[in-house]
């Protein structure tokens, strides 16, 4: 049922925003240039890779020696308007149907992860990820990656449409209100190095 909807729905919401999607795509040329798309892979259900997209926020530029500038000297005004009302999400509808991610479940990281997480914090692959979750309506990237890990496992046991419909809800409302987009001190959110316990473990 939750594979059927989600079909129904993405498709549903790419039909009646497909002109948004367009001008959304015809802006980030021009603002940010090409590539139009971000495209990163990311692990999927059970960690098994997939190629992740978004319309892109940041420049290319890069330093003296051709590495990237910080995430904060690279978002542009546009990019953090995209990111405020979460319009750079948009693209990902393409991944639900695919079927490589859901509407709702935790949400896709970043591959060099699977390794410092938790034998706990490894079941939020035992879902399909998520456009959006638990976790981000819950304080998205204003609270901690150990809430958020927490906040993820919750709803991998609690899991059910009426949840997921209940998110897909307070989601709408939390972009509206613009509520928990970066992480205090940063400009996008702090990367994951391992949780305490983790790090505990290594020590041992």
């Amino acid at each position: 049922m939750k594979r059927v909807f989600d079909l129904i729905f993405s498709l549903v919401l790419l039909i009646c925003l497909s002109p948004l999607i367009v001008i959304l795509a015809c802006l980030v040329r021009l603002k940010l240039g090409s590539p139009i798309f971000f495209k990163q892979q990311r692990p999927g259900l059970y960690g098994k890779p997939f190629y992740f997209y978004k319309f892109r926020t940041m420049t290319s530029e890069t330093d003296e020696n051709g590495l990237l500038l910080p995430d904060y000297q690279r978002l542009t005004s546009f990019g953090k308007f995209l990111r405020k009302y979460s319009l750079d999400e948009f693209p990902q509808l393409l991944n639900v149907v695919k079927g490589d991610i859901s509407t709702v479940g935790p949400r896709p990281l970043l591959m060099e992860y699977l390794p410092l997480y938790t034998e706990e914090q490894k079941k939020r692959h035992n879902v399909r990820p998520g456009i959006t979750g638990w976790a981000q309506i819950n304080g998205r990237n204003s609270i901690s990656w150990e809430e958020k890990f927490k906040l993820d496992i919750w709803y991998v046991h609690n899991q059910s449409f009426l949840l997921d419909i209940k998110i897909l809800i307070l989601t709408v409302l939390k972009v509206i209100k613009s509520e928990g987009i970066n992480q205090q001190g940063n400009a996008t959110v702090e990367k994951f190095e391992g949780s305490r316990s983790k790090v505990r473990e290594g020590h041992g």
